[in-house]
């Protein structure tokens, strides 16, 4: 988790976005249970298992 943090965090860093949820490529919001503005061209198959299965953080 902490280089899914870290490369959550680079537009933030670089100042494109307040935060790493605000940024339209990033898969942050998936991560906290939220729609994504626009939808990734590639989904991997296991984030998609454990987000249905209830089991991300």
């Amino acid at each position: 988790m902490e280089k899914l943090n870290y490369i959550h965090q680079n537009p933030v860093r670089a100042g494109l976005v307040e935060k790493a949820t605000d940024y339209r490529w990033s898969s942050a919001r998936i991560w906290q249970g939220r729609p994504m503005e626009n939808e990734p061209l590639l989904m991997d198959k296991d984030l998609i298992y454990w987000r249905r299965a209830g089991r991300l953080a």
